[in-house]
């Protein structure tokens, strides 16, 4: 089985990104989103006017926090060969009753891609506000980066 991370989280964050599962990039350099071909760091550079893209992994992490966005994946683990989101076997899903307590301010939680997408139901019910959002995954071809970031522009509250 392969493990995911932990989360991204402190008490002022108010918006998390979910993920599915972390891809084979990134698990291997230990990274949320470290595939040089995925749009995440990129989209969130346009979408908060803040260059993540350019800095370390860990300044990246912190800023990002610095303006009150999480992260995390919806998979705690599963057994995948690849990166694909359509070869995950046996998922199992995180404890999301960590985020209540390690991220009170907690309000609106968005969903990268259709595979994390599947759990804004969960986390409707629970009264938070959700929003599903194209894959940054190479994967994800069929929308260009601008139809991407039109719609990653709402995750700010």
């Amino acid at each position: 089985m392969l493990a995911g991370f932990p989360p991204v989280l402190d008490q002022s964050t108010r918006i998390v990104i979910l993920g599915s599962f972390p891809g084979a990039a990134s698990l291997t350099a230990q990274q949320y989103y470290a595939h040089p071909r995925n749009q995440f760091w990129r989209l969130l550079s346009a979408v908060l006017n803040d260059p993540f893209a350019g800095l370390p992994y860990e300044q990246r992490l912190r800023q990002l926090l610095g303006h009150g966005i999480g992260l995390w994946d919806v998979i705690a683990l599963c057994e995948r060969e690849g990166s694909l989101d359509a070869d995950i076997r046996q998922a199992q899903a995180n404890d999301f009753a960590v985020l209540r307590h390690e991220a009170p301010a907690l309000r609106r939680v968005c969903f990268n891609g259709k595979t994390s997408g599947k759990y804004a139901p969960y986390f409707a019910d629970a009264g938070f506000e959700t929003l599903v959002l194209p894959s940054s995954s190479p994967a994800n071809a069929q929308l260009s980066f601008e139809e991407k970031l039109a719609q990653w522009k709402n995750i700010i509250l």
